[in-house]
């Protein structure tokens, strides 16, 4: 393979087939494989890699209300479970899973102590 060759799978068989090729390969070694085999191994790397983002993308990470209304679900609790919980009223923990309000320092303090919820490790996303 050339170095600048670019190799696109365009089905699952082939996408399959390549990673079983690419398996094999690295299962030898780097150290093992010839300068073309490290070359094909780094080309149709590259392949699987743009198929896998087209096709298997990562969704995106769970916003802070996100995670809460999750962890509500895992502990089967009414809105006003986890406002008793959190030591929060009903109608200010509803605006905030709503969208409506702002998650303030209150609520995430609450989440982080009550829910074990990192709040800022999401604070950016919503």
């Amino acid at each position: 393979m050339m170095e600048n060759e670019q190799l696109k799978y365009n089905t699952e068989a082939e996408y399959d087939s390549a990673m079983e090729e690419i398996y094999g390969l690295m299962s030898r070694g780097e150290q093992n494989l010839s300068e073309v085999e490290t070359e094909k191994l780094r080309v149709m790397a590259i392949a699987a890699e743009q198929y896998e983002e087209l096709h298997f993308p990562f969704p995106p990470p769970l916003t802070i209300t996100e995670k809460v209304e999750q962890k509500r679900f895992e502990l089967n609790l009414s809105v006003t479970g986890l406002a008793n919980m959190l030591g929060l009223g009903k109608a200010k923990l509803s605006q905030i899973l709503n969208g409506k309000k702002e998650p303030d320092v209150t609520f995430l303090r609450a989440v982080y102590h009550k829910l074990g919820i990192d709040p800022g490790v999401s604070l950016d996303q919503g």
